[in-house]
């Protein structure tokens, strides 16, 4: 299953965003990796700090637990300073639909 969404980037982050990205803690990579998620990527639109995030899942069910690990909630934490967030510091994510795929 493919999943498309975007995120906001605060102005004048995205060296730091890169950054936090390029130092990612291998406990997340893990987590990821373990809830099933691949070949996941994240784009900046630099002329609107628009991130569009693109990560293939094996089950929606088992995705959706990530969220709730504690990994997940200090990397949340971490991220909280540098974009758009939730009260609970998720980012507010709006997904995106899937109009046209090709392998």
């Amino acid at each position: 299953m493919i999943k498309g969404f975007k995120m906001k980037l605060n102005e004048g982050m995205e060296e730091e965003y890169i950054k936090r990205h390029n130092e990612l803690w291998p406990q997340m990579i893990d987590m990821i990796h373990n809830f099933g998620g691949r070949n996941y990527s994240i784009f900046l639109d630099p002329e609107t700090n628009t991130l569009f995030g693109y990560i293939e899942i094996e089950d929606e069910a088992l995705w959706e637990q990530a969220a709730n690990t504690p990994i997940n909630r200090m990397w949340w934490d971490y991220m909280a300073d540098i974009m758009e967030t939730n009260p609970d510091n998720s980012p507010v994510t709006k997904p995106l639909e899937l109009v046209f795929h090709l392998d």
